[in-house]
Order: C-alpha cells, then sequence, then structure tokens
C-alpha cells in the first residue's frame, strides 16, 4: 500500500479505529506516548516511516529527505527531551519542500508560528524557545531507526496521526489493519444512528442478557459477548 492509497483509506478513519483494529488483528497496539500533538490542532498524517535520531545537528534530517518517498513521513526521535526543540521552521519548510507528508516527534519543537504558516502536519510533545543544547556523537543506525515512548520504528512501518494522538502499523499488516477498522467504524456508526433514533446502546448489544449469562457463569467477559452480538464497542 503506498503512501497515496494509504491517505486515501485514512481520510475516512481515526487512530482510534485503526487501534481497534490493531487488537481484533492481535497486534501489539503501539501508540505514541500521550500528549504527542498537532501544533495545529485538527491536523492528521499519515504515511511511511522515515526515521532519523537526532544528536545535536539538523544534518541527519537533511540526509533523511534525501533518501525519503513523497508522502513519507520524518519520525525524529529525540529521545522525549523537555528541554531543547529539535526540529524548527527550517527544517519543516525542507521536509514540505521535498514533498514528504508530515512529521512526528519524540521531543519538542519550536518556531510554532511559522510552522502554522507553512501548514505541514508536525506532531510533538510540545513546544520550547530553546533549539539543540546538546551535541552528541551521531549513531550508527540513526537513519535506520528511531525510537518513540516504547517504540522502536523502522521503514516497515507506517504512521498515523490526528487529533488523539499518534499510532504506528506494520507496513506488511496495514491493509488487515485497514479492513477490521472499517468494519468497527461501520458498526459503530449504526449502532450511533440507533441511538439518536432512540435505541439505547444497552438494547443494541442485549445488556440484560449478558448481565443474565454473567450470573450463571462468572469467568463469562462482556467481550466475548460482543462478539456473539457483533457490537464493536470493545475488543
Amino acid at each position: 500500500m503506498d503512501n497515496n492509497e494509504l491517505t486515501r483509506r485514512f481520510e475516512a478513519l481515526t487512530t482510534a479505529h485503526l487501534a481497534d483494529g490493531c487488537l481484533r488483528a492481535r497486534l501489539k497496539v503501539r501508540c505514541a506516548p500521550a500528549g504527542t500533538r498537532a501544533v495545529v490542532p485538527g491536523q492528521r498524517v499519515s504515511g511511511r516511516v522515515l526515521p532519523a535520531r537526532h544528536a545535536g545537528s539538523v544534518d541527519v534530517f537533511l540526509e533523511a529527505i534525501a533518501s525519503a518517498q513523497p508522502g513519507d513521513v520524518l519520525v525524529v526521535d529525540n529521545r522525549g527531551r523537555h528541554d531543547e526543540s529539535c526540529v524548527g521552521d527550517l527544517v519543516t519548510a525542507e521536509v514540505a519542500a521535498a514533498g514528504l507528508g508530515g512529521i512526528v516527534i519524540w521531543g519538542l519543537h519550536r518556531d510554532t508560528a511559522e510552522l502554522r504558516e507553512i501548514g505541514l502536519p508536525v506532531f510533538s510533545l510540545g513546544s520550547i524557545s530553546t533549539g539543540p543544547l546538546h551535541l552528541a556523537d551521531r549513531p550508527s543506525n540513526a537513519l535506520e531507526s528511531a525510537t518513540v515512548g516504547r517504540w522502536t520504528l523502522i521503514t516497515e512501518d507506517l504512521v498515523f496521526g490526528d487529533d488523539d494522538g499518534v499510532l504506528f502499523v506494520p507496513a506488511a499488516e496495514a491493509e488487515d489493519v485497514f479492513r477490521l477498522a472499517e468494519s468497527i467504524r461501520d458498526t459503530e456508526r449504526r449502532q450511533a444512528d440507533r441511538i439518536r433514533a432512540g435505541v439505547s446502546l444497552r438494547e443494541q448489544v442485549g445488556f440484560d442478557e449478558f448481565l443474565a449469562r454473567r450470573e450463571s457463569d462468572g469467568s463469562y467477559t462482556f467481550r466475548q459477548h460482543l462478539r456473539t452480538v457483533g457490537g464493536a464497542v470493545e475488543e
């Protein structure tokens, strides 16, 4: 699935749908740390991961961009630091000019006003005025992988971001995750429509029947029950 197809499929989904799709596919749900947000609320991003480990200089970003495909998303590992920014207006403008889909930072950004003007989706843990405060030896795998929170990402991973945060999905599993996420979305929309029409969610999922079954079988879980009735509240 190329970046254009990813963007098209993701337009009708959310990261919540994809997270539920990962659960149903029995995959690890790999979310960026809570608080990873778009600089401009409402922006969305999707594409192949383009990893870059920051060591104090922007050269690693420029080198990553040189090998990028249109629509790739620069994923920046600055170890979640809160004492410095690692991406500002010039790097963002360069990424946008190269046709990439956006930037996801495990760390902070700066030049917020300029980033809003550039308009490229940028997700980070927040902003701070200072640029890099450290200059370390660049790791040998600086362009091979990037860590974001608990997760180490490579170019065989995909990244998706919206108002709920950022999620990573293995490219090899993307089709299955999308198919499941689209099914969950459709079920939830039908359930929401019925709630608005006056049919409570409890009625739709047979909650009284669940309680009766649980009374006689303490091991019976709500998730088991939902699978029998086709509900999508939980996986």
